[in-house]
């Protein structure tokens, strides 16, 4: 896992509150444009959550997709009730997740993935591997998931790669660790042009996913 130290660009930022209007936060090439309809959320998660995106997110546009967006939104949406989500460009947080977890900024790091995952609309592209490689992306480049006591889960005989999140995360790591390394950018690649099929694994690693769990979960090590 790399360490990465957390930035607090606060010479970037402008005030949090959002009556006020978006606050828009431009460096080196990128601008990151933050608004919500909380206007009692916590600034010191702003700002957190504006640090850590100018922190991961051009490191996952260079690793992972250099044609990402260059701007993005945030928005902090009373009337979500879920963690986080993700749709062309825009990231829509739940303050009171992110109120009660606010250790667990590396929430940026799994939704600017997706970002940078742009699928679009691939029908054979399993959601499970969507969520695996962004949570991959998580352990590798999360900045603060000690803090959050975020880490990939022990295996479980009753898990299987098609769990999604971390089970698939920890499951694509021993892949790239004992099977063949640059498999998950591969994968990533290809669900982006949409030329991922199940055949994908045999032709990258010279196992189907099935073999490759079967071998896994024989000797989970990492």
């Amino acid at each position: 896992m790399k360490k990465l130290t957390l930035i607090f660009l606060t010479s970037f930022i402008c005030g949090a509150s959002f009556a006020s209007g978006p606050d828009t936060i431009k460096r080196n090439g990128y601008t990151l444009i933050v608004h919500g309809n909380d206007e009692h959320f916590d600034k010191a998660i702003t700002d957190k959550l504006i640090s850590t995106f100018f922190v991961v997110y051009p490191k996952i546009v260079n690793e992972y997709n250099k044609k990402s967006l260059k701007q993005v939104e945030f928005f902090i949406d009373t009337a979500y009730h879920g963690v986080a989500a993700t749709d062309n460009g825009r990231v829509v947080f739940s303050p009171a997740y992110m109120t009660k977890h606010p250790n667990d900024i590396d929430v940026v790091t799994h939704e600017v993935m997706h970002i940078a995952q742009d699928y679009g609309n691939f029908e054979d592209g399993p959601g499970w591997l969507t969520e695996g490689i962004a949570d991959y992306v998580r352990n590798e480049h999360g900045v603060a998931n000690e803090a959050a006591k975020w880490k990939l889960p022990d295996f479980k005989p009753t898990q299987n790669y098609d769990n999604a999140y971390r089970v698939t995360a920890r499951f694509l790591l021993w892949v790239e660790t004992k099977v063949k390394k640059g498999t998950v950018k591969k994968l990533d690649s290809q669900m982006r042009d949409h030329s991922y099929s199940p055949a994908s694994w045999n032709k990258l690693t010279g196992k189907s996913v099935d073999e490759l769990w079967k071998t896994y979960a024989a000797n989970p090590i990492i």
